[in-house]
């Protein structure tokens, strides 16, 4: 199982990122996956996440109606569309996929936004 993020970096208030997450390795339409992020000195929460069919979505309350998770089975990556960012994202975000009681993280991909 490999799970890789991309798409973090630095950005200003106000503005937008698009983060990917590529999974290989396992059956990833078979799997809900889901966007965690770390911020410093805090604990890994949850942001978002999507069932293997998208038919299902959930975010966290802070992130409503800025975050959008999606997923592309086809391309076997899951997606998280950020607007609005503001200071208090700055974190290290990390994909998760899940089935059953499996779980695999991937190593994260830094947000910073700076003024």
């Amino acid at each position: 199982v490999q799970l890789v993020e991309s798409g973090g970096g630095l950005v200003q208030p106000g503005g937008s990122l698009r983060l990917s997450c590529a999974a290989s390795g396992f059956t990833f339409s078979s799997y809900v996956m889901s966007w965690y992020r770390q911020g410093p000195g805090k604990e890994r929460e949850l942001v978002a996440s999507i069932v293997n069919t998208g038919g299902s979505i959930n975010y966290a309350d802070s992130v409503k109606g800025r975050f959008t998770i999606s997923r592309d089975n086809a391309k076997n990556t899951v997606y998280l569309q950020m607007t609005s960012l503001s200071h208090e994202v700055t974190a290290e975000y990390y994909c998760k996929a899940t089935e059953l009681w499996i779980e695999d993280w991937g190593k994260g991909t830094q947000v910073t936004v700076y003024s």
